[in-house]
C-alpha cells in the first residue's frame, strides 16, 4: 500500500529526497536531481502546497496520475498546481544517465505581484500527468537557462530586487512552457484530428437523446472523460484545432439544436429549453441571445 505525504513548505522536499541543503527561500526551491542519491523506497503519493515544475531524465522512474503511468525515460516536463496528487513508484537503479531539475514555488511568492492575478490561464497547471510536454534538444536547454538563473538568484544575498528578478523569470519560464505546450498541439496534429471529430460526433448524439432533460447539458468534464483527456487539455487541444474551447462546442452543438426545434415544431420556448437540459427558461434565452444575436422568439419569427 503506498504511503501518503503531504507538503506543506517548500523545505518539506529536502526532507522527501534525504538532501542535507541549506534552505535558500522559504517559498521557492530548485532541486537538481543529478544530485538525488537517496530516493523513496516505497510506492509513495504526493500532494503539496505549492506549485511544481519538473523536468526528469532517469533510467527507471515512473509516476502515476490516476490509473496512468508516464516514463520519464525519454525526457517530458510535468507541471502540477497546489493539492494534485502523484503517485511516486520508484525503481531504485543508481545511474550516470540520471537527470533532470524541479522548480518548486509556493502560492505566497507570487501573491503580491502581477503573475498572481493570470496564473489561472497557464491552464497545464490542469493537465493530467500522461499529457507531459515533450521537449526537444533545444527547447530542454532554454527551460533549463531560466532554472539557472532562478538558481543563481537563489545564491544571492536577497535584496529589494531579489523578488522582482525571481518572479519575471518564473513567469518568463511559464511563458515559454506555454510555447512549447502550443508547439507540441500542433506536432500531434493528427491525433488532435481524431479526438475533434471524436468530440463532434459525441456531442451531435447527444442533442439527439430523448433524455436530455433528465441528464441535463453535457459538461466539459463529461467530455474529456469520454476521450480520456483532462478538462484543461482537452479545451486548449480544441481552441487550437478549431478556435473553440469545449464549453465553446457544447454551445455551438446546443444553439443548433434549438435552431431545429425552433423552426420544425410549435413546443414553447420554456418546453424546448426544458428539453435541452435547462433547469431554467431564462438562461436558455440569454445564451441562445448571445449566441445568435437574437431571442428564440425573434428567431421562430423571421422563417
Amino acid at each position: 500500500m503506498s504511503e501518503f505525504v503531504h507538503l506543506q513548505k517548500v523545505s518539506d522536499l529536502f526532507k522527501l529526497f534525504r538532501l542535507d541543503t541549506n534552505i535558500q527561500h522559504p517559498l521557492i526551491a530548485v532541486i537538481d536531481f543529478s544530485k538525488v542519491d537517496d530516493h523513496v523506497v516505497e510506492a509513495t503519493k504526493v500532494s503539496a502546497d505549492y506549485y511544481c515544475i519538473i523536468f526528469k531524465n532517469y533510467n527507471k522512474n515512473y509516476i502515476k496520475y490516476g490509473r496512468k503511468i508516464v516514463d520519464f525515460q525519454d525526457g517530458s516536463l510535468i507541471c502540477m498546481a497546489p493539492n494534485q496528487v502523484i503517485e511516486m513508484d520508484y525503481d531504485i537503479e543508481v545511474s550516470e544517465n540520471m537527470m533532470g531539475w524541479g522548480v518548486f514555488f509556493h502560492p505566497d511568492l507570487i501573491r503580491a505581484t502581477p503573475l498572481n492575478d493570470h496564473i489561472q490561464n497557464y491552464n497545464f497547471f490542469s493537465y493530467e500527468i500522461s499529457e507531459a510536454l515533450h521537449l526537444s534538444e533545444k527547447e530542454k536547454q532554454i527551460l533549463y537557462d531560466c532554472v539557472i538563473k532562478i538558481q543563481t538568484e537563489l545564491q544571492e544575498n536577497i535584496d529589494i530586487h531579489s523578488q522582482a528578478i525571481i518572479v519575471s523569470t518564473l513567469e518568463l519560464l511559464l511563458n515559454y512552457c506555454s510555447r512549447f505546450y502550443g508547439r507540441q498541439f500542433i506536432t500531434r496534429k493528427s491525433s488532435n484530428n481524431a479526438v475533434v471529430v471524436q468530440i463532434e460526433k459525441i456531442l451531435s448524439e447527444y442533442f439527439k437523446r430523448k433524455d436530455i432533460s433528465e441528464k441535463g447539458l453535457p459538461t466539459v468534464k463529461h467530455l474529456a472523460e469520454q476521450v480520456n483527456l483532462s478538462p484543461g487539455y482537452l479545451s486548449d487541444l480544441l481552441k487550437k484545432e478549431t478556435g473553440r474551447n469545449t464549453q465553446d462546442h457544447i454551445h455551438f452543438y446546443l444553439i443548433e439544436e434549438a435552431k431545429n426545434i425552433l423552426l420544425n415544431t410549435n413546443r414553447s420556448v420554456g418546453e424546448i429549453a426544458y428539453s435541452l437540459g435547462f433547469e431554467y427558461p431564462q438562461y436558455f434565452n440569454k445564451l441562445f441571445k448571445k449566441k445568435t444575436g437574437k431571442t428564440p422568439v425573434e428567431f421562430r419569427s423571421m422563417s
